[in-house]
């Protein structure tokens, strides 16, 4: 029984690794359901504090994997990164007060609304860098407060709202978004990990087995990643359709809990 869990644990944790080291986010929306409905952790705030660990070494591992190929535009993504974390100690010290019942509900609402997004079709995302002038920082801080306080609310990494920011803030390639959205994902999930950590809500036995089924999950996710970066077209729907399904069950599971 013991086995059967842990190899549940790397086998999530794998999964969410793959993910972020393919499109820069997406497998830390993941990281909550899993550790909730596959590995069998019962208390939605453990889930949350737990994946949020997690999803945040992987994404730094992840990170490392895309540094050494040359796709992190470092300046962007530390500021981006230092701003959004403000958010996401904001958003993590809220999610704690709400029930987690409750907060599972909402949770499943952003996971549809992100599933459907990511359906939605896109024009080709490149574009020309841009200059750094006072509206770019603007709207680079408010996107990332933003996804800061959204990750730390849901205790979610952040890097599907973040791919797409970063891109149209600063005109980056897309391959350079995934690499440079992995230091505000990883800095954002330790934060909410950090916050969850003061009162007790982190598994640390099962956030290594998950982490270590991240790193390698991660490896395939970054390589596959350079080999895909200019179409992702199937993958994206094979995502958003994953995270639909996910949703629709947790939404189901958790709507008495408004009555």
């Amino acid at each position: 029984m013991m086995a059967a869990s842990i190899l549940a644990a790397i086998g999530s944790g794998g999964l969410v690794g793959f993910t972020l080291g393919l499109i820069g986010g997406g497998g830390s929306i993941l990281a909550t359901p899993l550790l909730l409905y596959v590995v069998g952790v019962a208390n939605p705030h453990i889930a949350i504090g737990t994946g949020a660990l997690a999803v945040s070494i992987n994404a730094y591992a992840n990170l490392a994997l895309h540094a050494r190929k040359g796709h992190v535009w470092w300046r962007c993504a530390i500021v981006f990164s230092l701003v959004g974390t403000v958010g996401a100690m904001l958003g993590s010290s809220l999610g704690l007060l709400v029930d987690g019942q409750n907060l599972l509900f909402l949770f499943g609402l952003v996971m549809a609304a992100v599933g459907l997004l990511t359906l939605r079709p896109r024009r080709d995302m490149r574009a020309e860098p841009r200059r750094v002038d006072v509206r770019m920082c603007v709207v680079t801080a408010a996107t990332a407060i933003a996804a800061g306080a959204a990750s730390g609310f849901f205790g979610i990494g952040g890097g599907v709202l973040i791919v797409p920011a970063l891109i149209f803030a600063t005109g980056m390639p897309t391959i350079s978004a995934v690499g440079s959205s992995l230091l505000a994902v990883g800095t954002f999930g330790l934060a909410t990990a950090l916050t969850y950590a003061r009162t007790g809500m982190v598994d640390w036995p099962l956030a290594g087995e998950f982490i270590l089924g991240g790193v390698i999950g991660g490896v395939f996710g970054m390589l596959t990643a350079t080999r895909l970066s200019t179409s992702k077209t199937a993958l994206n729907r094979i995502f958003a359709a994953l995270v639909l399904v996910v949703a629709i069950y947790i939404i189901l599971r958790n709507v008495p809990s408004l009555s």
